[in-house]
């Protein structure tokens, strides 16, 4: 097992070398706007996780992601060239679903703004069921010791 910010290390210049590869370019017209955005390494330094996103339709996401795994030996040297391991870990390309998260929290926010107008319109007029405060204060505990010493004197 290796040391935990090692393999810190090793995900991010991983990170930067798949992603400067892929801003040179690859030789292959599948391959879309494709933006790294995470990488994982295992414990054991063996399989790095590459996260990434395409910019486009479902159409240029799957291309891209036959592109990806088509290069995925050249990619694997490239980093084996850039990093200072033993072994070159294995590459697998996950496509990121940040995009998706995202949207749904938006529209998660509307939903949560829309419900709260509709309870601020439902409680314009409200009245308490009870008192406007039913805590005691310290001024209910003089009024009632002086009720307990009236009684006692009685």
């Amino acid at each position: 097992m290796a040391d935990p910010q090692r393999a810190r290390k090793m995900a991010d210049r991983i990170k930067e070398v798949v992603a400067r590869r892929l801003d040179k370019g690859l030789r292959d017209p599948r391959l879309g706007f494709v933006t790294i955005t995470d990488v994982r390494v295992t414990g054991d330094l063996q399989h790095a996780s590459v996260f990434y996103t395409v910019y486009g339709t479902d159409e240029e996401r799957a291309d891209s992601a036959a592109a990806l795994k088509a290069a995925t030996g050249m990619l694997r040297s490239e980093v084996g060239k850039n990093i200072t391991a033993r072994l070159t870990p294995s590459l697998e390309f996950i496509a990121d679903a940040l995009p998706e998260t995202s949207a749904h929290m938006e529209d998660l926010l509307v939903q949560a703004q829309v419900r709260d107008e509709q309870v601020r319109a439902a409680s314009v007029g409200a009245m308490f069921a009870g008192d406007a405060d039913p805590y005691k204060h310290d001024e209910d505990e003089d009024d009632e010791s002086d009720d307990e010493q009236d009684v006692a004197r009685a």
